[in-house]
C-alpha cells in the first residue's frame, strides 16, 4: 500500500491483487459500468441490474442431483429457501446460507454457484435463504426470517433430507453479518435450533472505520466505502439500531457460539472487521479458524471459475465443514 504524508493508508487501486482476481474485478467493473450507479435508481432497477452484471460468474460449476425450493412460515412473512442436494440419496447434514448484497442487492440466483461449490465439496446440503431486502424491509426483518428458518430446519428438516442434529450457518457479507446475529439470537432463547457451526465468508461486523476505507474503499476492489455506507443507511431503522450488538455482532457477548471458519481475503474493506471478530470470539471460548487469503477482495469466491485463489478457499471451507459436521449435537 502507499502512504500519504500524514502516514495514512492509501489504496492502491488493486494493483495488490492477485492477478485472476485483478481480471475478475475489472471485468466485473466494466459489466457495471454499462448500467446506471445502483445509488440513482430505484431498489427494484438497482437489483435487476445487479442480477445482470453477477449472472455470468454463476454459470458452470457441479451440478446437483436436486435443487428444490420450499416456503418457510415466519412472523415477518413466508420466506423462499433453495436446498441444493448434491447426492447421493440419504439425511446429510446441512448449511444454511445467506448471500451477501448489503441486506439491500443479490439474491438466491447470484450466489447459485456458490452454494453449489460448498454443497458438491463438502458433500452436504445447502440451503439457501430468500430473506427480504432493504430499504423496503429494515432491521430486523431479515434477521427475524433466517431465525425461522433455522428453527423450522431444526424440527421439521428431515423431511427435506436433512441430517437435522447436523446443521452450520453461513454466509458472504451481509449474509455473515445475519448468520452470527441468529447465533446470538439462538443461543439466547435455548433449545435446540442452535446451529453448530458457522461459516463467515468476508462478513460486515460492525462500522467501517477510516483507515480500512482509504486502504480498501475506493477504486480497484469489489466494495466501496460509500457503498458499504448506504448499505448500511438501507438496513437500519436509524441510528440508534447500530448500538444494537445484533447489528454489529462483533460488539456483542460471544460466548457459547458455534466454531467458525472466518474466509477473510486481505484487500477487503472489512478485512480488520474479520480479524476482530476471530480475536473476540477467541476470547470468548469460540474455536475458529481464520482463513486470510493473500491478493484477494470482497466476493472473491463469485471468481472460482477463473481464480485458483477462489478454488483453494472452496476448498479449504469444504474441508473444515466435513470435519465440523462430522458431529452431531450433543
Amino acid at each position: 500500500m502507499t502512504h500519504t504524508g500524514d502516514d495514512q493508508p492509501t489504496g492502491r487501486a488493486g494493483e495488490d491483487l492477485d492477478p485472476a482476481i485483478r481480471a475478475f474485478v475489472r471485468a466485473m467493473g466494466a459489466a457495471w459500468a454499462a448500467h446506471p450507479d445502483l445509488a440513482t435508481v430505484p431498489p427494484a432497477e438497482a437489483r435487476r441490474i445487479a442480477e445482470a452484471v453477477r449472472a455470468p460468474w454463476t454459470r458452470g460449476g457441479p451440478p446437483m442431483k436436486a435443487v428444490a425450493e420450499h416456503h418457510v412460515g415466519s412472523l415477518a412473512g413466508a420466506v423462499r429457501i433453495r436446498t441444493y442436494d448434491p447426492g447421493p440419496a440419504g439425511p446429510k447434514p446441512a448449511l444454511v446460507y445467506m448471500h451477501g448484497g448489503g441486506w439491500t442487492i443479490f439474491s438466491l440466483d447470484t450466489h447459485d454457484r456458490v452454494m453449489r461449490e460448498l454443497a458438491a465439496r463438502a458433500g452436504i446440503t445447502v440451503v439457501g435463504v430468500d430473506y427480504a431486502l432493504s430499504p423496503e424491509f429494515k432491521y430486523p426483518v431479515a434477521l427475524d426470517q433466517v431465525c425461522a428458518v433455522v428453527r423450522h430446519l431444526a424440527a421439521s428438516g428431515a423431511a427435506l433430507g436433512l441430517d437435522t442434529a447436523r446443521i452450520a450457518i453461513g454466509g458472504d457479507s451481509a449474509g455473515a453479518n445475519l448468520a452470527v446475529a441468529a447465533c446470538l439470537r439462538l443461543r439466547d432463547a435455548g433449545g435446540a435450533a442452535l446451529p453448530i457451526a458457522m461459516v463467515l465468508n468476508y462478513g460486515v461486523f460492525d462500522r467501517v472505520s477510516s483507515p480500512e476505507a482509504a486502504r480498501y474503499g475506493g477504486a480497484g476492489y469489489m466494495l466501496g466505502a460509500d457503498e458499504m455506507e448506504q448499505f448500511w443507511r438501507n438496513y437500519l431503522r436509524d441510528e440508534r439500531d447500530a448500538a444494537d450488538p445484533l447489528v454489529c455482532p462483533v460488539r456483542a457477548d460471544l460466548a457459547g457460539l458455534p466454531p467458525a471458519i472466518l474466509v477473510v481475503p486481505e484487500c477487503d474493506l472489512l478485512a480488520e472487521q474479520s480479524l476482530r471478530m476471530a480475536e473476540r470470539l477467541r476470547g470468548a471460548g469460540v474455536a475458529v479458524e481464520l482463513a486470510l487469503y493473500e491478493g484477494a477482495t470482497h466476493s472473491f469466491l463469485e471468481a472460482v471459475s477463473v481464480a485458483p485463489l477462489a478454488d483453494r478457499a472452496l476448498a479449504d471451507t469444504a474441508r473444515w465443514l466435513r470435519a465440523a459436521l462430522a458431529v452431531s449435537r450433543p
